[in-house]
C-alpha cells in the first residue's frame, strides 16, 4: 500500500482500514505461533501499513 493510496482515502475510510490491519496482524501472529505462517515479510508488511494508516490519519487530525 503505497502513501499516495492512502491519502487518497476519507477519514472513515481510514478508520476501517485500521480496523482490518489490526484484524489481519492478529491472524498473522496467531499463524506464527503455531507455526502455519508461510510468508513472515506479510507481518512487517501489515505492521507498515499499519503505521502509514495512523500516521496519514494523526495528520488529518492535527490539521482539522
Amino acid at each position: 500500500m503505497k502513501a499516495t493510496d492512502v491519502r487518497a482515502m476519507s477519514t472513515d475510510e481510514l478508520k476501517s482500514q485500521i480496523t482490518e490491519l489490526r484484524k489481519e496482524q492478529f491472524n498473522l501472529r496467531f499463524q506464527k505461533a503455531s507455526g502455519q505462517l508461510e510468508s513472515t515479510a506479510r507481518i512487517n508488511a501489515v505492521r507498515k501499513d499499519l503505521a502509514r494508516v495512523k500516521t496519514i490519519l494523526a495528520e488529518r487530525q492535527r490539521d482539522a
